[in-house]
């Protein structure tokens, strides 16, 4: 945008809050001005028919100086005793019949009530009742012109700020950039998602093609996938291969404390979009909408009429128009159904974890930003990042450049990125610890050894590294890399893993006779793992088939306990294949437990050349998530 545009795109903003400010402040004084009119007291001239009235209303010190109880007036009128009776000026004035004369202080009203229903009973009152309706004096009149006027200008100072800010929250959303930078090129890997989305590209850009054949355009595309898949880039790189506008939006956006102002927002978005159709909306975090509740309690009335808001709007436009509407989540499980069906989502496509050609071009990527990078191995810095997202791996060759500054190196080089990669992991070596006793570290080092052992033993992905030294929250760790991309494990893999996982514990109880509490975590990842086998995957001691989610969602009470025996009985069974396993080679053990004594920290290979093992000609049977293959902790 040159110079002068933009220039007169601030001159016309500025006009913009100069006018929603003067609207602010005039809509309140208008407001103001009406409720102080209706609610001013009226200025009728005081009732002064009696006597007792008009003295009162010249000097009232008589009664006010003589203050009593409502109760004695009620005993006075059971004695027949009351003269006279005035109320006014938050006060109930008598006379007696005698000359006696006093005032009981009356602001809420009560005791003039309370004596209007008295003499309300008799056809023939028994003492003369008035009310003395008093004009406000002037200084009162100015006081609360003075008061209303203050109010009015701090109410007015404050609508004027709140206003465009309110106005400002509404539309905030929808001012994005036009255009999208982002093309396909820039986005490495997520294959099959980009393969969807050219087809949508193509209905956009080409859309002569679809109505020749009576095709209707899809209205809108659900991404889902883990965090940091590259969801956003994807929608991104979407606008820009159809060169259309782009409007982005998050599922918190349409939420407010003001009432009402959700649906405003939902209402402007597609409005906006139908402006600048061609387009696509992404809304990141879509989930954020959530779902409507069919009882909703206080809190969920507003949800429940953002949802129906969004149904209507992605019902009330068609392909024809240009918009396209694209959700990104991790939690697609959490969106209301009637918002995921066909014709508003038509399609559902699962962004997945990069394949290794794909990591080795995120590395190439992200190390070609940085200065000053020395000689990489990018196909083992690969193969070591298996299970990573592209944002992780954006994120830990960001941490190679820190780890290089903080040793004040002249270059990034391969052991940095390393580093990185060990700490993503593993976690960062804590500094300022207490040292370990030489019983601590013994511990930690059969434990580890332990895990190390049957980890390459039973071929569970490489093992890389062996430390006992704390590495984030654990004070020691096996390092095992899985070496291959899988979606499918077999049942043998499973109970493989549990029984790495118990290993550390096993080794333990082999060498001291009993157990620590560093095997905590391993117990909750086996037992994680033994319970997806027996309730969902079909796999427990008995080999029953049904699914236990299936049947609570279906109201079918389970017992608890049957399940429980069957957890209990695999891991049992697997206690019994690692305790066999490390007799067996007890003496690999104490190797490996010596080194780590001595050396601290152990490379994988040495772990294989104790077992007679080439680590060159492993075959991993196991690859699931590195949340669970990554690490195991120690003591």
């Amino acid at each position: 945008m040159s110079r002068s545009g933009i220039k007169h795109r601030a001159r016309k903003l500025s006009r913009n809050r100069y006018w929603q400010s003067a609207a602010g402040i005039a809509l309140t004084f208008l407001i103001a001005g009406a409720t102080w009119l209706y609610s001013a007291e009226p200025t009728a001239a005081p009732d002064m028919n009696t006597a007792m009235a008009v003295q009162i209303q010249h000097n009232d010190k008589p009664w006010t100086e003589h203050d009593s109880r409502f109760s004695n007036f009620v005993d006075d009128l059971r004695a027949g005793k009351v003269s006279e009776a005035v109320t006014g000026n938050d006060h109930l004035y008598v006379t007696l019949k005698d000359g006696e004369r006093y005032a009981i202080v009356d602001q809420l009203g009560l005791a003039a009530r309370q004596t209007y229903d008295f003499v309300a009973r008799y056809t023939t009152p028994r003492f003369q009742f008035s009310e003395l309706k008093e004009r406000p004096s002037a200084a009162f009149s100015a006081g609360y012109a003075i008061d209303m006027a203050m109010r009015l200008l701090i109410i007015g100072v404050v609508l004027s700020v709140a206003w465009p800010m309110l106005w400002g929250f509404v539309t905030s959303h929808l001012k994005r950039k036009k255009k999208s930078k982002i093309t396909f090129d820039d986005v490495i890997g997520c294959g099959e998602a980009k393969q969807a989305l050219l087809d949508i590209a193509a209905a956009q850009r080409h859309p002569e093609r679809f109505s020749s054949l009576g095709a209707r355009a899809p209205r809108g595309v659900l991404l889902t996938g883990l965090p940091g898949t590259g969801k956003t880039h994807l929608a991104k790189a979407l606008a820009a291969e159809c060169g259309v506008n782009f409007i982005a939006a998050t599922g918190s956006d349409f939420s407010s404390m003001f009432y009402g102002v959700g649906i405003i927002k939902v209402r402007n978005l597609f409005r906006q979009a139908r402006r600048k159709a061609p387009c696509i909306i992404l809304i990141d975090e879509i989930d954020g909408i959530g779902k409507r509740a069919s009882e909703p309690r206080m809190g969920e009335t507003e949800q429940n009429r953002i949802v129906n808001q969004f149904l209507t709007e992605m019902d009330g436009f068609n392909g024809a128009e240009g918009v396209l509407v694209i959700g990104a989540t991790n939690l697609a499980e959490s969106l209301d159904p009637a918002l995921r069906r066909e014709g508003r989502f038509d399609r559902t496509i699962a962004v997945a974890l990069p394949t290794l050609e794909d990591r080795k071009g995120l590395l190439s990527l992200y190390l070609s930003k940085l200065k000053k990078v020395g000689e990489m191995d990018i196909d083992r810095l690969a193969g070591t990042c298996m299970g990573l997202t592209p944002a992780a791996i954006a994120s830990l060759v960001n941490q190679a450049a820190i780890f290089a500054a903080r040793e004040h190196a002249s270059s990034i080089e391969e052991r940095h990125v390393i580093d990185a990669i060990e700490t993503n992991r593993i976690g960062e070596q804590p500094s300022g610890i207490t040292p370990f006793t030489e019983q601590e570290r013994l511990c930690i080092a059969v434990h580890e050894a332990g895990h190390a052992l049957t980890a390459a033993r039973l071929k569970i992905g490489k093992v890389d590294k062996v430390t006992i030294l704390p590495r984030g929250q654990a004070l020691g760790v096996t390092l095992v890399i899985p070496t291959e991309d899988k979606r499918l494990h077999r049942k043998s893999e499973l109970e493989n893993r549990i029984v790495m996982l118990l290993a550390g514990r096993a080794a333990e109880k082999m060498y001291f006779n009993e157990v620590s509490s560093g095997a905590s975590s391993d117990l909750q990842e086996a037992t994680k793992i033994a319970l997806s086998m027996v309730s969902g995957l079909g796999m427990g001691p008995n080999k029953d088939l049904a699914t236990l989610s299936v049947m609570r969602e279906a109201g079918i009470e389970v017992e608890p306990g049957k399940t429980l025996d069957q957890v209990n009985t695999l891991l049992r069974e697997q206690e019994a294949v690692c305790d066999a396993l490390l007799e067996e080679h007890r003496d690999v053990m104490d190797f490996i437990v010596d080194r780590l004594l001595m050396e601290e920290t152990i490379n994988g290979t040495e772990v294989y050349a104790a077992l007679g093992m080439n680590v060159r000609s492993l075959h991993a049977h196991d690859a699931q998530g590195l949340e669970q293959a990554a690490a195991y902790t120690g003591s």
